[in-house]
């Protein structure tokens, strides 16, 4: 008998909804929020009520009881790190999410969302490999100063989705192959796919790996600190530029990876130069990543929204493919990636995990 399974996936302005039957999506849906539907709401967990009223409002207009599904499931959001997989979604979970212990994100409110309406029926809930997986090796910790250890930041949902999906095009399972996953969005991150376990990946949001639309990546450390001592800048201001105002936009005033693309083919010197070095670091980290595989890579994956950038991709495989051969996923299908994490512990292809 078909599964049906509601999918949660909150953002900051908004609130992504679906409902899928096994893998297949049957009705899907962004609710936009304003800026004033939320004004009044000081913490992201302060927006619980608002959010399950839309949901419940969305559920009444597809004729969707919740008493029929047989799993809800939520984004994963800021806990504690964890390894990657699908987890019940328990009370130790939901007071870490609601405090904001490890931190504040509208992900946060997906494992709350998902419960409230799966529990009273009786039905689990579930979230799956939030951006916390964290399956990194003692030497991928070790950073050159032990007061500032590696972290493990990065985008763990399209990443193991996108890697899980090429192990079955090869006819094999996730924890049989070697891969090397580039996400490359907003921000961008390359991890080391080890036998089904993430064992080193660049942490975008800490500063670390290639620049991006939005984001610096890894600059020169000394003249880091010099600049942060040129009294210049505030403590918010120093790591705005470096997360959200660096990259792309810092050098072309820019996050749309598209304009900039459409200058470059203009003739914009500035803008091919950028979109270059993009490729090129990316490329590098790639290699960085290979190395940490010993070499022995199947496949190198490029996903993500500027995947869908046939330069930006050539420019990365034509420096990469001798490593490994090159595959490309464009687009990151958070929602699938969700429903598909759920339905292999309905299905008893995989353990839930319990989050302790």
């Amino acid at each position: 008998m078909p599964q049906q399974l509601l999918i949660i996936n909150p953002g900051s302005t908004s609130t992504k909804l679906a409902v899928f039957e096994d893998l297949q999506p049957m009705a899907e849906k962004t609710l936009r929020h304003q800026a004033q539907d939320l004004a009044g709401y000081p913490r992201v967990a302060d927006q619980y009520p608002f959010r399950l009223k839309v949901i419940h409002e969305w559920l009444d207009e597809v004729g969707l009881a919740p008493s029929r599904l047989a799993a809800a499931v939520g984004r994963g959001g800021v806990l504690k790190p964890i390894m990657g997989g699908t987890y019940r979604v328990s009370h130790r979970m939901l007071e870490d999410l609601a405090s904001g212990h490890y931190g504040e994100h509208a992900s946060n409110l997906g494992a709350r969302l998902a419960w409230e309406i799966a529990a009273p029926e009786g039905k689990p809930a579930f979230i799956v490999d939030p951006v916390v997986v964290d399956e990194l090796g003692p030497l991928a910790r070790l950073s050159g100063l032990p007061e500032i250890p590696r972290r493990s930041l990065f985008h763990a949902l399209n990443q193991k989705a996108v890697a899980r999906r090429a192990a079955r095009e090869m006819g094999r399972r996730y924890d049989q192959v070697n891969l090397v996953v580039a996400h490359l969005g907003g921000g961008i991150s390359v991890g080391a796919h080890q036998q089904g376990h993430v064992v080193d990946v660049n942490n975008g949001l800490d500063g670390e790996g290639p620049m991006s639309p939005e984001r610096a990546g890894t600059v020169p450390s000394v003249g880091l600190v010099h600049h942060c001592y040129s009294w210049r800048y505030s403590l918010h201001e120093i790591t705005a530029r470096l997360v959200g105002q660096g990259g792309m936009v810092a050098y072309l005033g820019t996050n749309n990876a598209l304009e900039a693309e459409q200058r470059a083919a203009a003739g914009d010197e500035q803008a091919q130069l950028v979109l270059e070095a993009i490729a090129y670091q990316v490329a590098k980290e790639i290699g960085r990543a290979v190395a940490v595989l010993r070499g022995r890579a199947d496949a190198i994956l490029i996903t993500g929204g500027l995947a869908r950038s046939e330069d930006l991709v050539e420019g990365i495989r034509r420096r990469v493919e001798f490593l490994a051969p090159v595959r490309v996923y464009p687009g990151e299908d958070e929602m699938a990636a969700l429903a598909e994490g759920a339905w292999r512990v309905l299905t008893g292809e995989e353990e839930p995990r319990e989050y302790r």
